[in-house]
C-alpha cells in the first residue's frame, strides 16, 4: 500500500494518541509557566485543563481518522468557556496566546512522530506543510469564535456596567443626609456585585474640615451591608470610631487617593502588603477585595470597602473602575451632603445664638415658646420671637419672619431683633416701632443690593408683629406689619383671632402702621405665631387657623403642653417652613400693688408727694426703701414742675421692684448734664441714676412719664470733696 501525506499524517496523530495525557501536561506546565494568570483562579484553572483536553482529543481524533480540520468542530463548551472568561478577568490576550502556545507544542509532538514513521524526506515534508496548515486553520477558526464569544461577554458586560452607572446616579445621592447616602451605596453594591460592602468616613470630615488631622486617621464606620444576615461577623460597628494600621489598603487608599483590588486567598494581590484582617471585616473567609476611596473637589472623604465571600469570581481591573465609578458618584452626594449639613448646622447654630436663650423676668405675662426649623431641603429661616421687659411694669411680646432661608436670612433676622429691642428700649409705641424698623429694613435692603459677597435674592423683605402688654390697666396695644394675626383664648375657653389693621410688610417703605388696642383680663391667653404653623401643603391658612383654635381650646396643665399639643397638631410631620410660636397667658397688678396720685404745679406739692410715697412704702412693707424713694420721687416732682406742665401725676407700683412715675403733658424729655462746681442745678437727675437700678423716659400721644427703677440693691452714692 502506498504511503501518502494524509496517512501518515494520520498514523502520527495515532501514535500521538497513545500518550495524549503527557501531551495534555505538557500544554498545562507550559500555560502556568507562560501565562500564571490561568492558574491563579482555581474556577478558571479547572476550566482550562477541560478545554485542553478537549480540544488535544478532538484534534488528534480527527486526524487519526483522517477526517479534515477544517470539517471538524471544536469543543461544544469551548464557547461558553470564552464567555467565562471576562466574568472572571481573564484578558483576550491571554486565552489567544494560550492557542497558539497550545498549538505550537501538540505541532512540534506530531512533527517528532513523522520521522518515526518513514524515512521519505519528500513524503514527511508534504505531511508537515499539511499539519502546519490543518493545526493553523483549526486554531484560527476556534480563536475567532472564541473572540467573538469573548467580544459579545464583554459588551454584556460593558452595557451592564454602564446601566449600573446610571442606577447609582438614580439611587445614590437622594437625599443629603449622609448616613443615608453612604448606605445607599453600600445596598447597591450588594444588590449586584459585592458580598459585603462597608463605607467609612474620616471623622474630620464629617465635622465639615477638608483637611484631616494627622496620622492615625480617625474613621467613623457610617454604613454597611451583608447578603447574609450571619456572615461575615464585621469586625467594626456601625458608627464606631476606629483607624487602619499603617500601610494596609485603606490607609494607602486615604493616603494616595489610588483604589486597588486584593485576592486575600493568597493567589495574588496587588498591594505591597497582604491586607489580612485590616479590612475590618473576617477576613479568612473573603477571597477578594476593593478599596476604593471616597473622593470629591480634590479631598479624600474616607473609603468603601467591597468584598467577595459567597461569589466565587474574582475582582478585576473591570469590576475596580465599575466601583471607581459609582463611589465617585456616591463621594460627590456625601460631600454635598456633608457641606449642606455643616451649612445647616452653622446657620441653626447662629440663629438660635440670636434669639432669647431663656425668658426675662417680669411679672406681667407667663410665656412659653418654641422654634422649629424648616425641614432638612428647605434650609434654616429667618423666624424669631422675643420678650422684652419694658418701664412701667410692662412687657413687649414680638414675633417676626424675614423672607428667605439660610445663614443671610439668619443673620438679617439677628440684625431686626436687635434693632426691634433698641426700639423697645426707647418705649416706643408699636405703630411707630414698625415705622422705624421699616426703616431699617429699608437700609439693610440697601446694603444687600450693593454687595457683591451676597447672592441676589431679591428685595430685603420682613414681617412683624409688636405687641405691649399693660398689666395695670390689663390693656394690650399691638401692630403687625405684613404679620399673621394672633389668636387669643379667654377665660372661659373661647377662642378668637383679633382682628387688627392691616399693615404692610417691612421693607416697602412710605406706608404706615396702625395700632389698635384689645383688653386682655387676666388669665387671657395671647398666641403669636409665625405663617409656619399655619400653612402647609396639604391645608389653607383657614385650615390652619382652625386647627390652631382647637389646639388651643383644649385644657393642658401648663403652657409648655399647650405649646407640645398646638405643634404636635398642626405640624405632623417635618415643617415646609420654620415655624416660632410664643404663647403669653396675661396677669394683672391689682389696686393693692399701684398707687397714684395728681399733684398740682406747685413746688409746695413735693413735700407732699414725699410723704404720700412714704405712707404708701410703709402700707407695703417697703420701709428700707423710703429714704431713696423719697429723693427719687422728690426729684422727678421738681423736675416735672418746673420744666413740665400740667396736669403732674405720680404713681407708684409695687412689683419686682418698686417702680416710680411721673408724669406730665409737656413732651420736653430730661437729660442729664454736668453740672458745674457752683451751679445751684443740674444733679437731681444724676442723683435719680446713682440711686435707681435703672430710668427713663417714655412718650405718650400727650406728654411724658419719668421713670425711675428702685430696689433694696441699690446704694446711696459716695461723692468726692470738693
Amino acid at each position: 500500500m502506498d504511503v501518502t501525506a494524509d496517512s501518515l499524517v494520520s498514523r502520527a496523530a495515532h501514535e500521538l494518541g497513545l500518550s495524549a495525557d503527557r501531551l495534555i501536561a505538557d500544554v498545562e506546565r507550559c500555560l502556568r509557566r507562560e501565562i500564571p494568570e490561568l492558574s491563579k483562579d482555581p474556577e478558571i484553572a479547572r476550566m482550562t485543563s477541560q478545554n485542553i483536553a478537549e480540544h488535544i482529543a478532538g484534534v488528534l481524533g480527527g486526524l487519526g481518522h483522517g477526517i479534515e480540520l477544517s470539517r471538524s468542530d471544536p469543543p461544544v463548551a469551548d464557547v461558553e468557556r470564552a464567555r467565562r472568561l471576562p466574568r472572571r478577568g481573564i484578558s483576550l490576550s491571554a486565552m489567544l496566546r494560550a492557542h497558539r502556545l497550545a498549538q505550537g507544542i501538540a505541532l512540534d509532538r506530531l512533527l517528532e512522530e513523522l520521522p518515526r514513521l518513514t524515512s521519505d524526506a519528500e513524503l514527511i515534508s508534504a505531511a508537515a506543510r499539511k499539519l502546519i496548515a490543518a493545526t493553523t486553520e483549526y486554531v484560527d477558526r476556534t480563536s475567532e469564535q472564541g473572540v467573538m464569544a469573548f467580544q459579545e461577554e464583554r459588551d454584556l458586560r460593558l452595557r451592564w456596567r454602564l446601566a449600573m452607572v446610571n442606577e447609582a446616579g438614580l439611587r445614590i445621592g437622594t437625599t443629603l443626609d449622609i448616613s443615608r447616602t453612604t448606605q445607599e451605596l453600600a445596598d447597591l453594591a450588594t444588590e449586584h456585585f459585592a458580598d459585603l460592602a462597608t463605607v467609612d468616613l474620616l471623622d474630620s470630615a464629617l465635622h465639615g474640615h477638608d483637611t484631616p488631622e494627622e496620622k492615625p486617621l480617625l474613621l467613623r464606620r457610617v454604613a454597611q451591608r451583608s447578603v447574609t444576615e450571619d456572615w461575615p461577623e464585621a469586625t467594626i460597628t456601625r458608627q464606631q470610631l476606629h483607624t487602619y494600621p499603617y500601610g494596609s489598603p485603606p490607609d494607602r487608599a486615604l493616603t494616595t487617593g489610588q483604589p486597588s483590588w486584593h485576592h486575600l486567598d493568597g493567589t495574588l494581590d496587588r498591594s505591597p502588603v497582604n491586607p489580612g484582617p485590616d479590612l475590618g471585616v473576617d477576613a479568612h473567609q473573603t477571597h477578594s477585595t476593593l478599596v476604593v476611596p471616597l473622593r470629591a473637589r480634590g479631598t479624600v472623604l474616607g473609603v468603601a470597602q467591597f468584598s467577595r465571600h459567597r461569589n466565587p469570581s474574582l475582582y478585576d481591573d473591570e469590576d475596580l473602575l465599575l466601583a471607581q465609578e459609582i463611589t465617585a458618584r456616591a463621594a460627590v452626594a456625601v460631600d454635598n451632603a456633608r457641606r449642606y449639613t455643616h451649612a445647616r448646622a452653622t446657620a441653626l447654630s447662629l440663629q438660635r445664638s440670636l434669639l432669647p436663650p431663656c425668658m426675662p423676668r417680669q411679672s406681667a405675662v407667663e410665656v412659653a415658646c418654641r422654634y422649629l426649623p424648616a425641614g432638612a431641603g428647605v434650609g434654616v429661616g429667618g423666624d424669631w420671637y422675643d420678650v422684652i421687659p419694658l418701664s412701667g411694669a410692662r412687657v413687649a411680646l414680638v414675633v417676626g419672619d424675614v423672607v428667605g432661608h439660610g445663614i443671610h436670612a439668619a443673620a438679617t433676622m439677628g440684625r431686626l431683633r436687635t434693632a426691634v429691642r433698641t426700639l423697645a428700649d426707647i418705649d416706643l409705641p408699636p405703630d411707630e416701632l414698625l415705622t422705624h424698623l421699616d426703616d431699617v429694613v429699608l437700609r439693610l435692603s440697601a446694603e444687600v443690593s450693593t454687595d457683591p459677597d451676597i447672592e441676589a435674592g431679591g428685595d430685603l423683605g420682613a414681617t412683624c408683629l409688636y405687641a405691649v402688654y399693660d398689666p395695670v390697666s390689663s390693656c394690650c396695644t399691638l401692630a403687625r406689619a405684613g404679620h399673621v394675626l394672633p389668636t387669643v383664648v379667654a377665660r372661659d375657653g373661647t377662642v378668637d383671632t383679633l382682628d387688627l389693621p392691616p399693615g404692610p410688610p417691612l421693607g416697602l417703605g412710605g406706608l404706615p402702621f396702625e395700632a389698635a388696642e384689645v383688653d386682655l383680663p387676666e388669665g387671657s391667653l395671647l398666641a403669636l405665631y409665625t405663617n409656619g404653623l399655619i400653612e402647609a401643603r396639604d391645608h389653607d391658612i383657614d385650615t390652619g387657623l382652625t386647627l390652631l383654635r382647637q389646639a388651643l381650646a383644649q385644657p393642658t396643665a401648663s403652657l409648655e403642653a399647650t405649646c407640645d399639643t398646638v405643634l404636635e397638631s398642626l405640624l405632623r410631620a417635618r415643617p415646609d417652613d420654620d415655624v416660632a410660636l410664643l404663647l403669653a397667658r396675661t396677669h394683672a397688678l391689682g389696686g393693692c400693688q399701684v398707687a397714684s396720685w395728681d399733684l398740682a404745679a406747685d413746688p409746695a406739692a413735693v413735700a407732699g408727694a414725699r410723704s404720700s410715697v412714704s405712707q404708701q412704702l410703709s402700707m407695703w412693707g417697703l420701709e428700707d426703701l423710703d429714704f431713696t424713694a423719697e429723693l427719687v420721687v422728690s426729684e422727678l416732682v421738681t423736675n416735672a414742675i418746673r420744666y413740665g406742665r400740667p396736669p403732674i401725676q405720680l404713681r407708684l407700683i409695687h412689683d419686682r421692684a418698686l417702680l416710680c412715675e411721673v408724669s406730665d403733658a409737656s413732651s420736653t424729655t430730661p437729660h442729664q448734664r454736668r453740672a458745674r462746681t457752683y451751679d445751684e442745678g443740674g444733679r437731681g437727675l444724676l442723683l435719680v441714676a446713682q440711686l435707681t437700678e435703672r430710668w427713663g423716659t417714655r412718650h405718650a400721644r400727650h406728654g411724658k412719664t419719668v421713670w425711675a427703677e428702685v430696689n433694696e440693691s441699690a446704694d446711696f452714692p459716695t461723692f468726692a470733696p470738693v
